[in-house]
């Protein structure tokens, strides 16, 4: 088995590790990505960061995620992607439209929180509607998590 081979992993599960600690989350939603060839490449060897990324409406019916960056392919030539570009999200019109009111109605924001890939090959976001946490919270969730620890140790 080449060096390669050994790079590009089957199960990919990269998770957005501080949007749990900013954010609460109300729905979370599976959607599909447009990417490039290359952007896939670098995906299947984990090279994705999730900082400052977050979610917007372009049109009603287009959802994008912004601030995501994906390296760029070791060995890819001048077809190379760019790291941050915008990449579309696929969701159902209906799944479409209920995050469109929802965003409208209320002080909520899409943020994406993990990133895998299905037994077919496909690169799937999860994304979620979720409400920012305030400061108290926070910290109350950091209480929770060190007496967890201390019960367990």
């Amino acid at each position: 088995m080449s060096a390669k081979k050994k790079d590009i992993q089957k199960n990919i599960h990269i998770k957005n590790r501080k949007a749990s600690f900013h954010y609460e989350f109300l729905e979370k939603f599976v959607a599909g990505m447009v990417l490039k060839g290359t952007e896939i490449k670098s995906i299947r060897q984990s090279k994705v960061s999730f900082n400052d990324a977050h979610c917007i409406f372009v049109s009603e019916t287009e959802l994008v995620v912004r601030g995501l960056h994906i390296s760029v392919y070791d060995e890819g030539t001048y077809n190379n992607h760019e790291p941050l570009r915008e990449r579309k999200l696929l969701l159902q019109k209906k799944e479409l439209k209920k995050l469109h009111l929802k965003l409208k109605d209320q002080g909520l924001t899409i943020v994406p929180t993990r990133m895998f890939i299905t037994e077919r090959g496909f690169a799937k976001m999860e994304v979620a509607l979720a409400k920012g946490k305030k400061l108290f919270d926070k910290r109350h969730d950091l209480k929770e998590k060190a007496m967890k620890r201390e019960m367990k140790g």
